[in-house]
């Protein structure tokens, strides 16, 4: 079973690169992230006609989470994250499809930092991680995929000196990532690629893709009940490179399906 996440950057003003890629690499459940659409403006025909059935918590503008899912049903469980009942930002939605409980999110940027949107980061961190820890009490397969918009460590950066003082690389930003790892998940990419170089982004200014000046900041946690079912894994680069593409590369892994 191929499982995807691909932050798309506008799922309408996407929508073209996103169904060529779906064509292309036919991933079995697909996690989206950044559809800046309201709830009903997502594109679900054209969805349902590329072979997927949809789940999504949409928001004007901004952030958006989806799942998709090809030839299986999605069994939704919420789309809130649960901590803040003030917390009106569409960036989390939980489903369970084919056994396996799926999470996707799209962790808050933080940006500029210090300030409220670090602070708002930090405690969204805190929420996951209490999500993360009740999920991983059900003993079921679960997958927390998405944006996290964290690099873990200094390989999943581009000249990582430049980035010690944004929100993506501040060391209790990491450190609330690696608590959350440190529950038993297992990242999946670093997993298969220990001591490689993997990026998943690549910013749109001063040709940065061309000169592979990256971060990897999305990422799959498995908990021990996928982990041991984990086949392969990549990063679909070249769409980054598409015309009138998003700045994020899906992501993929390959699991077992028994």
């Amino acid at each position: 079973m191929k499982i995807a996440t691909y932050n798309v950057n506008g799922v309408n003003g996407r929508l073209n690169v996103l169904l060529r890629w779906l064509e292309e690499a036919a991933p079995d459940i697909v996690c989206l992230q950044e559809l800046k659409a309201p709830q009903d403006n997502f594109p679900l025909k054209a969805i349902n006609d590329a072979g997927y059935n949809a789940i999504w918590h949409g928001q004007k503008q901004w952030n958006g989470v989806a799942i998709l899912a090809r030839n299986m049903e999605i069994e939704e469980v919420t789309r809130i994250l649960p901590g803040d009942e003030e917390d009106v930002q569409s960036r989390y939605i939980e489903a369970l499809i084919n056994g396996i409980v799926i999470a996707c999110l799209y962790l808050p940027n933080g940006n500029p930092a210090p300030g409220p949107k670090l602070e708002y980061k930090l405690k969204w961190f805190d929420r996951l991680a209490e999500r993360a820890e009740t999920l991983l009490s059900l003993n079921t397969p679960v997958i927390l995929v998405g944006d996290f918009n964290v690099m873990p460590t200094e390989l999943d950066v581009y000249k990582p000196e430049k980035w010690v003082k944004d929100a993506l690389f501040l060391p209790e930003v990491r450190k609330a990532f690696a608590a959350i790892l440190s529950q038993g998940w297992t990242d999946a990419i670093r997993k298969l690629y220990p001591d490689e170089k993997i990026y998943t982004f690549w910013d749109y200014f001063r040709n940065a893709y061309e000169r592979d000046a990256g971060l990897r900041i999305d990422h799959f946690l498995l908990s021990s009940e996928i982990a041991t079912k984990l086949r392969s894994g990549g990063v679909d680069r070249h769409v980054r490179g598409w015309e009138k593409t998003s700045d994020h590369a899906p992501v993929w892994i390959e699991i077992d399906k028994k």
